[in-house]
């Protein structure tokens, strides 16, 4: 029998805080009525379902979330997907708007700023450590070995990175550190960026996850609120601040993603751009994906509705409903169209005669019938007329469209709208 004691979970005594808050306007008009977080992704989700169940499968039980910009969608979702989080199992789950709480003048002013605003929250659940965590990213991650980490290098900050070639880190905030991954400086879009002591080809580029003792932070957050001269943000006051007189790691994401059999590589976009937005969700319909999403020890939770299966029918030639290499949410009827390498969520009416190729379409989406549409991402709710033709005419696309610099087609139903006037 083995008498050893196992540690403890530190992440039961952790609590998880989403800044989620974010507009995104590279996404264009995806973000013009909901925040970047609770853009739709995957067939089923949201993006921040990601960071949140990430929260959840490492064994966090107390999640807040910080919103702002356009957050009805968002405060909508994660009520209706995120409620089952019980108080009197020492759960509990906070949607934090930005609501004047300090004072009457005062939005969330910076990422910092948003947590310090909810202090008086956050000092009522009384946990010990804080993982900080952006709500905009895609990927897999068990924060319990990142706090393993902070704990073991008795670090003031943990920062998690990414390892990124150096040619493509001058995007980020990048960490130079030394032999022991103790963070020497902080350099935030750096053009020609330091390379990693034992990679030197590649930098460590912040992930905007920290984790913190949670009174360290709070002291550090109510100093950096007195400082008037700070821009109240963790990448470009709080985290410089601990590195020049504290105690700042990095931890890579590579010693902490969470990957399947079939998952070979370290799996992290920042789908902040039409371009990438479409390439992530597209992605998902090869073969073996690199983003596993039917790993069933790591479930992306979100919020289940309830919906009858996708339906697929007539069989005639030329009119045969069918998908081929494509993801089909529940709720779908595909009527004597053909579907190729696309991903469609819940709700769509796909017509007869029409056509889909690499396409990304959200819920509840109608096609009209002879419609023939490629290379597009179609956003909720849309109508597309009959005999539409779209990724065929890239003059004629811009005209009418959203285009992206790789050629992708947004479309929106005002952009729907225009066509008939």
């Amino acid at each position: 029998m083995d008498t050893t004691k196992r540690p403890q979970p530190l992440a039961r005594d952790a609590m998880a805080y989403v800044l989620a808050g974010g507009r995104g306007s590279r996404l264009k008009e995806l973000t013009d009525r909901r925040a970047k977080p609770a853009v739709y992704f995957g067939g089923k989700t949201r993006i921040i379902d990601f960071a949140l169940s990430n929260a959840l499968n490492s064994g966090i039980r107390r999640l807040g979330v910080a919103t702002q910009y356009k957050a009805h969608s968002l405060i909508r979702h994660l009520q209706r997907g995120w409620n089952f989080l019980r108080p009197e199992r020492n759960e509990s789950f906070d949607v934090l708007p930005a609501s004047q709480r300090v004072s009457e003048t005062q939005w969330y002013e910076g990422t910092a700023d948003a947590v310090y605003q909810n202090i008086d929250i956050i000092e009522s659940y009384g946990p010990e450590f804080m993982v900080i965590l952006a709500g905009d990213h895609i990927y897999k991650m068990d924060y319990e070995l990142m706090l393993r980490q902070h704990v073991d290098a008795k670090a003031d900050v943990t920062v998690g990175c990414l390892e990124v070639p150096r040619a493509e880190a001058t995007g980020f905030g990048v960490m130079h550190v030394d032999d022991g991954d103790t963070i020497i400086s902080f350099i935030e879009k750096p053009a020609d960026p330091p390379g990693m002591p034992d990679k030197p080809d590649f930098a460590l580029a912040s992930m905007g996850i920290y984790v913190f003792r949670t009174k360290f932070l709070l002291d550090q957050l109510r100093r950096d609120a007195a400082d008037p001269g700070s821009s109240r943000d963790f990448g470009k006051d709080i985290i410089p601040h601990i590195v020049r007189n504290g105690k700042a790691v990095a931890h890579r994401f590579a010693k902490s993603c969470v990957r399947s059999t079939s998952e070979s590589g370290a799996y992290w976009r920042d789908v902040g751009t039409i371009d990438a937005y479409w390439e992530a969700n597209i992605d998902l319909t090869d073969v073996t994906p690199e983003l596993d999403l039917y790993d069933r020890d790591w479930p992306i939770w979100t919020y289940a509705e309830l919906k009858p299966p996708a339906k697929f029918v007539h069989d005639e030639d030329g009119r045969r409903g069918s998908a081929v290499s494509s993801l089909i949410a529940g709720d779908c009827i595909v009527s004597g169209a053909a579907l190729k390498r696309s991903l469609v969520f819940t709700g769509a009416r796909i017509n007869s005669y029409s056509s889909l190729e690499e396409v990304v379409m959200l819920p509840d989406c109608v096609v009209g019938r002879n419609a023939h549409l490629k290379r597009a991402i179609i956003d909720h709710g849309v109508h597309i007329p009959e005999g539409l033709v779209v990724g065929e005419d890239p003059e004629m696309d811009a005209k009418r469209f959203r285009v992206s610099e790789k050629g992708i087609c947004l479309i929106t139903q005002d952009m729907i709208d225009r066509l008939s006037n």
